[in-house]
């Protein structure tokens, strides 16, 4: 039985990568918005993630750095889009995997929160809490109870503030 394997994108992934969030999203914007990303100066390489099942990629989650301001204060935290699984791999715990990973990574590079829109309940499992608990708001338009946060280095989040995420992600939300 083959198991699951999360490593690095690399360049030959990029098709493999588009192609599963074309499946899983059926349309492009998550595609386009990848491709902004990797452009822009928030993009980390080593937070962006695939899995490979049987020699093939199945699944994509990335990581990037966007802005968290307390009151003047300017700080990076991570956000935590896209994320795709091919639809028929779907019931063998990859985007677990994929989340599991990439947090374990972002800790690994001591960087301090993780900010995710939307599927509460799933990442309640990581640990991942509502932002209202924190104090936070975001600056795109969805309800506060699709925002949830992870500090990865305690106290990261205090005293609440305001999540920005690049106008890039404005075309997915």
């Amino acid at each position: 039985m083959s198991e699951i394997q999360v490593r690095n994108e690399n360049a030959d992934d990029i098709r493999a990568i588009d192609v599963v969030h074309l499946s899983a999203f059926q349309g492009d914007e998550e595609v386009g918005l990848i491709d902004s990303l990797r452009d822009s100066s928030g993009f980390v390489a080593d937070l962006s993630l695939v899995a490979e099942f049987n020699g093939r990629i199945v699944g994509h989650i990335l990581l990037t750095r966007i802005h968290f301001l307390q009151g003047k204060e300017k700080k990076n935290i991570l956000a935590l889009a896209p994320m795709a699984v091919v639809p028929s791999q779907s019931h063998r715990g990859i985007g677990s995997d994929l989340v599991q990973a990439s947090i374990d990574k972002a800790k690994a590079l001591n960087h301090t929160a993780i900010v995710v829109i939307g599927y509460p309940d799933f990442y309640r499992r990581f640990g991942f809490r509502l932002a209202k608990e924190f104090g936070l708001e975001t600056n795109i338009s969805v309800s506060n109870d699709l925002v949830t946060v992870l500090e990865l280095q305690e106290g990261a989040l205090a005293g609440g503030g305001t999540v920005i995420y690049p106008s890039l992600f404005k075309c997915v939300y």
